[in-house]
């Protein structure tokens, strides 16, 4: 038989969290054929791997990517990575179902400009997903805050009943046409007055879907550990999963209590199913939020939009320059979007470690001075957690990016490599791969990353991006509560 592809010589790393073997990998028509000893075999094209790490394309489970995979679909932030797959619709923002009635509200900004909101209806997206030929496979949530906008005349207060019928429907709508659930951004104050009853109501309808409830928590400050409560309390009436975004221990003093929200999220677990994301920084990145304005730690600010030319530069040297007070400075450059150094490495790497947490970078693509994250979050883990802090062993670091992922967003036959899933794979060097992006120089590939395939095409190799695009829209696929048995 001629397959397609035959990778030779690699150690297969395939997701599961066991160690690497080594064997030669083929593919035909995007799919893995044969893995083991294929000496004998042929294909039309073959890579010798020279025993460089084969594993699943990385699966990242947090982005705002949801306009960019469509305005610029070659992806190479994530591509460069070895991200072959990104879920999209996060923190209760998404590109869809939204009919915006003037600008995006906080933080739905953080996706674009008005002119982004194009899609009234979740099947709008896929359709607009499907033709725009992305680089990367494309799953997606529903934003709570996005169906917030689209029928609330104010969102500093809770929705009416007649109000939530009609986000229940729309959701409902989404959800038979693929949606993978419902996210919040509890935190954000376009959200922040939604009782938790209102959000128990919208999820009922997750329930005969078996669809997943995320949330970016109501507070992730000293009320942490009551804002997961309300989480899980959230998933018990809808039965539903649920994944808590970017869990962290954020502000001076949160720090060192990674250990009392791991036991929650532990507890929980006995009895219902639950999950976490983390990104792989002691630094957060969002809108410039007044409530988090502090001199406590550094913050760094993104874009501006009344002053764009301090994008890049620290909160602290510009209120200085306009001789005011922190707060009155943020004020002034409203609406802007910051880098927040409000974390202590030590929570990062006990919540990173854990079992139950999955990698996703929550980049942001729109941000002139992104942080790091966007460009490196993936190698970071490979590299500097894996490799050189030892924090855990290769196969562990790529499971959480590959097998946990795909079995909690219930993506089939993908995020492991075995006969007859897709061929979404990342050919890497163990010893060299490594996140270049920093702080201060935000936009650079990732070192180390030799091959990314995305449903059998080569799409990039050796640093470049060849401008072939068989990404692909993966629709909700099953009951998810399947993925967390």
């Amino acid at each position: 038989m001629q397959y397609d592809t035959l990778i030779r010589n690699a150690l297969v790393i395939d997701g599961s969290n066991t160690p690497g073997y080594r064997a030669d990998v083929a593919m035909l028509n995007g799919r893995i054929e044969r893995i083991g000893d294929l000496h004998d075999a042929r294909a039309t094209e073959e890579i010798d791997a020279a025993g460089r790490v084969l594993a699943p394309g990385f699966i990242d489970v947090h982005t705002h990517d949801d306009t960019v995979v469509i305005r610029q679909p070659e992806m190479l932030p994530k591509l460069s990575q070895g991200v072959t797959t990104v879920i999209v619709g996060n923190c209760g923002i998404s590109a869809s179902p939204v009919s915006l009635k003037g600008n995006p509200p906080d933080p739905m900004n953080l996706l674009g400009t008005a002119a982004a909101f194009v899609y009234p209806r979740f099947s709008d997206y896929r359709a607009a997903v499907e033709a725009a030929n992305t680089t990367l496979n494309v799953a997606a949530l529903v934003g709570h805050t996005a169906l917030r906008s689209n029928h609330l005349d104010d969102l500093f207060r809770t929705a009416t009943p007649d109000e939530i019928a009609a986000m229940r429907e729309q959701l409902r709508d989404s959800l038979e046409h693929g949606a993978l659930g419902l996210s919040t951004g509890l935190a954000y104050a376009s959200a922040f007055n939604a009782s938790t009853d209102e959000v128990k109501q919208l999820t009922e309808e997750l329930t005969a879907f078996g669809a997943v409830y995320t949330t970016h928590l109501r507070s992730e400050f000293e009320p942490v550990l009551e804002a997961m409560d309300e989480a899980f309390s959230i998933g018990r009436h809808s039965q539903s999963p649920v994944i808590i975004s970017h869990l962290k221990c954020a502000g001076v003093g949160n720090w060192g209590r990674s250990p009392q929200l791991l036991a929650a999220l532990e507890e929980a677990a006995k009895t219902q199913h639950v999950g976490c994301d983390c990104y792989p920084y002691a630094a957060s990145s969002s809108t410039l939020d007044l409530k988090q304005v502090t001199d406590a730690h550094r913050i760094t600010i993104t874009w501006s939009t009344p002053h764009p030319h301090v994008s890049g530069r620290d909160l602290i040297d510009i209120a200085a320059e306009w001789n005011v007070p922190l707060l009155e400075a943020a004020k002034r450059l409203q609406p802007a979007g910051a880098v927040y150094y409000g974390m202590d490495e030590a929570d990062v790497r006990k919540i990173l470690a854990h079992p139950l947490s999955m990698v996703g970078s929550d980049g942001l693509p729109e941000d002139p001075f992104p942080h790091p994250r966007l460009w490196g979050a993936f190698p970071r883990v490979l590299g500097h957690f894996s490799r050189d802090v030892g924090l855990f062993p290769l196969h562990t670091a790529v499971h959480k990016m590959t097998g946990l992922s795909a079995a909690r967003f219930g993506l089939k036959a993908r995020g492991e490599i075995r006969e007859g899933y897709w061929a979404d794979l990342v050919l890497f060097n163990p010893a060299t791969v490594r996140d270049v992006a920093d702080f201060h120089d935000p936009q650079r590939a990732a070192q180390g990353i030799d091959g990314v395939w995305v449903n059998g095409v080569l799409s990039y190799r050796d640093g470049q991006a060849n401008g072939r695009r068989e990404g692909r829209f993966l629709a909700r696929d099953g009951d998810l509560r399947e993925g967390f048995n």
